[in-house]
């Protein structure tokens, strides 16, 4: 198939409204994001009770605003989602939440998720499109043209995602810790005072069941939804599996974020009047996109296929290491904890000290660093500030550290003979001093 032909293929006009009712719930549930994470302490929590924030190395200088200043910064965010949801300077204010929550996704890993990471994707590609174009204030203002079609790839490439991420998700369940149930185990055992589900989370056929039947779900949702004969059947399955996932994990909007993305694989039509402001007269439904642009998204697909893969091409196992976990969809696998303290030599007298992470760190920062060991290496930058200020100017720090992985455990998981201050990270490869090795743990 030549590139031309793809490119005729992509270029069809086809029905917009599926993309306009996906803009008017994206928008709320960035709305719902926003101001949820103020309302319920995330903000808090993450960004204002913390001495020290956990950024994505190389990105240090990106900082939380001081005072109350970050929640103006989610109250913003907030409101553009509202602006979003009607089509008020859309691109504008998707532009400016784009780069808000680029922000927040950067300036802090504590409670990183892969579903921060795809509300950025999913962004950049309401960016692109023209989900403007009908039922908008943009349009009774005059500010853009109406149109009721769309170029196909204004839909696919969100089916696209989509693919990739569901079948990378299925992909990463392919182990032991998933395949024996010791992650649903661990996790659904601390869920036993929950009110009805409780019980029922702690019975081995439901745990089961959620093992094989989260795979199954990942790999067949999207052809699934893709074939017409089993759309319908889709969708029950699907809202049925999101819901589920709400009450249970509670992952925020992330399963209604999927729920409102299942309306891009129908054919809506017969929808069009029940969406407010929406225009079938005096219409552009002229498209025609740029070639340079198709060649954007063919490398933009590419660097989503290859991200999820580029861990097998780094010595270790992810599990111990982390290299090449993030932005690869490897969503709720492990539990995974442990304890770590630092020894702190004062290169000039002698002198050393232990440090322990709970004294300068938030609880939870200090329950994730422990099994993170690009999180280790930047909390010994941070100590080396912190003391450089008291006049102690010329420091080795080495990490003492024990980290459990489900019902197995690595130990040590730092070199403990490795002064950590030394030492660079290695951004796209191993980082040797990482010694962690898996073996049972005899006290589960």
């Amino acid at each position: 198939m030549s590139f031309s032909s793809i490119k005729k293929y992509l270029d069809q006009p086809v029905e917009n409204t599926p993309l306009i009712i996906f803009r008017i719930a994206f928008g709320l549930l960035i709305f719902l994001e926003s101001f949820g994470a103020i309302l319920l302490g995330w903000v808090k929590r993450v960004f204002i009770d913390p001495e020290f924030t956990f950024t994505f190395i190389g990105f240090e200088w990106l900082q939380p605003l001081p005072g109350f200043g970050m929640y103006v910064y989610f109250g913003l965010m907030g409101i553009l989602g509202l602006s979003i949801m009607v089509g008020f300077y859309y691109r504008f204010s998707l532009g400016l939440f784009t780069l808000m929550w680029w922000g927040v996704y950067l300036m802090q890993k504590t409670s990183y998720n892969n579903h921060y990471y795809l509300l950025m994707l999913l962004c950049f590609m309401m960016l692109v499109v023209p989900a403007h174009r009908n039922a908008s204030c943009d349009i009774r203002q005059k500010h853009v043209l109406p149109a009721t079609t769309c170029p196909r790839w204004c839909i696919e490439i969100f089916k696209w995602q989509l693919l990739i991420v569901f079948t990378y998700a299925a992909i990463a369940k392919l182990y032991p810790g998933w395949l024996h149930g010791d992650f649903i185990s661990l996790s659904f055992s601390g869920k036993a005072h929950y009110p009805l589900v409780g019980n029922l989370l702690q019975q081995k056929w439901l745990q089961q069941l959620v093992i094989f039947g989260g795979i199954a779900y990942d790999l067949t949702i999207i052809p699934m939804m893709y074939w017409a004969r089993t759309r319908k059947f889709g969708v029950v399955v699907s809202v049925a599996f999101h819901l589920f996932n709400s009450v249970v994990f509670g992952i925020g909007i992330f399963p209604f974020l999927m729920i409102a993305s299942l309306v891009l694989f129908f054919p809506l039509e017969t929808w069009q009047s029940r969406i407010p402001g929406y225009t079938s007269e005096n219409v552009d439904n002229h498209h025609q996109t740029p070639r340079y642009f198709c060649r954007i998204l063919a490398v933009y697909f590419i660097i989503q296929l290859w991200l999820p893969l580029r861990h097998y091409f780094i010595p270790g196992d992810v599990f111990i290491t982390e290299e090449g976990h993030r932005m690869a969809w490897r969503m709720m696998l492990r539990s995974k904890y442990g304890w770590t303290s630092f020894k702190l030599v004062n290169k000039k007298t002698g002198e050393s000290w232990i440090v322990y992470p709970k004294e300068h760190l938030t609880e939870k920062q200090a329950h994730r660093m422990a099994g993170h060991p690009d999180m280790i290496w930047q909390f010994t930058r941070y100590l080396a500030k912190k003391y450089s200020k008291q006049g102690i100017r010329e420091l080795e720090i080495y990490v003492n550290s024990n980290a459990y992985l489900n019902r197995t455990r690595f130990s040590p998981f730092i070199d403990p003979n490795v002064d950590m201050l030394s030492v660079k990270w290695n951004r796209f490869g191993h980082n040797d001093w990482i010694i962690g090795q898996l073996t049972m743990n005899n006290e589960q």
